[in-house]
């Protein structure tokens, strides 16, 4: 007896393809794994219009029968025949998503070429339709030259006449394979256009402007300039928040040094908690302005185009595109950054992304950034509405960006080498963000912050002033120095002094492995100590440090934090998601080695310049 024939479910991912299958096979379905990979192998029967029976396998999503992951492999050679222990499909069933057709259509092109009996699913019409495009599934039919029907998979919408058209292909079709053309992506936007009855003129707005922000070089120009934008902002937005929380925190200040006598109690709350926190609070607002824009451009859909710009460039760096978003997400923190690679299937790209991830400028450095400029990058513009501290900030995210590329380029060479991986990528549709949403995100990471400043950062803060409070100094003595912090400082000095760092510096570099902005609160708390209220009360920290330290060893400081050694949390989830303390390792130490190359770079550059 013949085995009843088999059908390939098949299309890319997102097409509904699953759905789809659900509706044809109902609860006959069988799910397992492939012989030899952990790759899901899905199979279920269904009738075909007279009642005979026909199987049928779903099968992987995939872009194209080149393979870049093992799921796509499993579904090449499925589909060719190489796998083995599985039957060649007898016929095909193409899933499309009819709102996203050119994407779609380049991978149904290559299936056409094998040239099996096929039938094509125009999917998800019912949501085609509702964004204002209506596409004929006749006239695609006469293009591809395959029978082509409507379905809404997740309703059971169209799903008789698709057996029909099964059995109609299976049983009658003398299938010709269709020759793949010279350029997938041309001939697969012409058959989309040719096959659209209507559009909504914001649809074809949405075309317009893509070919615009994602032109070769407009795009990146536009992107540059949107990225440049949004740090003058940082800075022209949040001097008057800043005001307000400054003072406020003098005001809290002045009130406990009136109401307790001076003593130990007094020096831990107005120095330690009040000067050391608090000197990390004041930088909230320009967090949250990072922060909206970063929203804003989530919420209208342009970061994902983004993602598209930044392919090409991280391509040269030997990474995926994939590895975008969780470099992106680095730029809040590099945790949920390593932790968003668990996306990326090519294990070598997912090591080099983890080990990276870190150089993203990360909003912990932020504060530091800010204090740094505020107190050695004059206040004045350039150029009509451009900044220079903005210029600089935007220049220390550009360093790390450079940075971590360079980084990706030379461990792809060397421990990470492999072949690199493609990606392709749905493009979502243009919208305003919805307020509320924008709203809640801030709200969230603002909620964040303040956590982080009133948990590790206070901890942190609370020890050093410990540590550099006792044993009290004597006569003639500065209590920064004659402490157990300042011997511990006087210590690191040692080592750090050659690339331009003083004793307040290596004070900070300690604690700051806890968490990025203790390196602020440990300056504040340490320049608190050694002053008295009065002259705290008159100099803000930015102009004490402006006052004290030379500008060569400022740039190397701000050279230090854009390399960095990491934060004990990111190193914890790298040791996690590596399953050991290797990677770990292997990054603080390279990370350690690059910051202080630049810091001396920078310091030895700027002392031969006469700055």
């Amino acid at each position: 007896m013949n085995p009843a024939p088999l059908v390939a479910v098949v299309g890319n991912p997102n097409a509904g393809k699953s759905a789809l299958f659900n509706a044809l096979t109902g609860a006959r379905q069988k799910v397992g794994n492939y012989p030899g990979v952990t790759v899901e192998r899905k199979t279920g029967r269904t009738a075909l219009a007279d009642g005979r029976p026909v199987e049928l396998v779903d099968l992987p999503g995939a872009y194209g029968l080149d393979p870049s992951s093992p799921d796509e492999a499993v579904t090449r050679d499925v589909l060719t025949g190489r796998f083995a222990g599985e039957r060649k499909p007898d016929g095909l069933l193409i899933v499309l998503d009819a709102s996203n057709l050119d994407n779609h259509l380049r991978f149904a092109l290559q299936l056409l070429g094998l040239g099996l009996p096929t039938v094509v699913a125009l999917n998800m019409i019912d949501m085609a339709r509702r964004d204002g495009l209506d596409v004929s599934a006749d006239l695609l039919s006469i293009e591809l030259g395959v029978p082509v029907f409507e379905t809404v998979a997740v309703r059971r919408k169209g799903m008789d006449e698709l057996r029909a058209g099964l059995q109609q292909q299976l049983l009658h079709a003398k299938p010709v394979a269709r020759p793949e053309p010279d350029n997938l992506a041309r001939e697969a936007r012409r058959i989309a256009a040719a096959s659209i009855v209507r559009e909504t003129p914001v649809r074809r707005w949405s075309h317009r402007l893509d070919r615009f922000l994602l032109h070769p070089l407009a795009g990146p120009l536009i992107l540059a300039a949107i990225m440049f934008v949004m740090f003058q902002a940082v800075f022209a937005w949040s001097e008057a928040p800043i005001g307000w929380i400054e003072s406020g925190m003098a005001a809290l200040a002045d009130m406990i040094t009136g109401a307790l006598p001076q003593g130990a109690l007094r020096s831990l709350l107005v120095d330690g908690v009040i000067g050391g926190v608090g000197s990390v609070v004041v930088f909230l607002p320009q967090i949250l302005i990072l922060f909206l824009f970063i929203l804003l451009l989530e919420g209208t859909g342009y970061m994902v185009r983004a993602a598209f710009l930044m392919d090409r460039l991280m391509s040269r760096a030997g990474l995926s595109g994939r590895a975008f978003i969780p470099l992106l997400s680095s730029f809040a923190c590099a945790v949920p950054g390593i932790m968003a690679t668990r996306t990326i299937d090519n294990e070598k790209d997912r090591l080099t992304t983890i080990l990276v991830a870190p150089l993203m400028t990360c909003s912990a450095r932020l504060p530091v950034y800010t204090l740094i400029i505020a107190a050695f990058i004059p206040h004045r513009d350039i150029l009509p509405g451009v900044n220079l501290q903005g210029a600089v900030m935007f220049g220390l995210y550009l360093a790390g960006i450079v940075g971590a590329l360079g980084a990706a380029l030379l461990l792809r060479k060397t421990v990470a080498r492999g072949a690199s991986s493609f990606f392709m990528m749905e493009l979502p549709k243009y919208q305003l963000p919805a307020f509320k949403d924008v709203a809640l995100g801030l709200w969230q990471r603002a909620i964040i912050f303040l956590k982080r400043a009133g948990g590790i950062i206070m901890l942190t803060t609370v020890a050093l002033w410990a540590l550099a409070s006792f044993p009290q100094a004597g006569p003639g003595q500065k209590q920064s120095e004659v402490s157990i912090a300042g011997k511990i400082a006087s210590g690191i000095e040692v080592v750090v002094k050659p690339i331009g760092f003083n004793h307040d510096i290596a004070l900070a570099l300690l604690p700051s492995m806890a968490a990025r902005e203790v390196a602020v609160s440990a300056i504040a708390t340490v320049y608190a100590i050694d002053q008295s209220d009065e002259a705290q009360a008159e100099q803000t920290l930015a102009q004490r440090l402006g006052g004290s330290w030379p500008l060569p060893t400022a740039l190397a400081f701000l050279a230090w934090f854009v390399f960095a050694p990491q934060c004990i949390s990111t190193i914890a989830v790298t040791r996690r998601e590596t399953n050991g303390w290797k990677w770990p390792l292997f990054m603080v130490g390279y990370l350690f080695a690059l910051a202080y190359i630049a810091a001396g770079l920078t310091y030895w550059t700027a002392v031969a310049l006469g700055l």
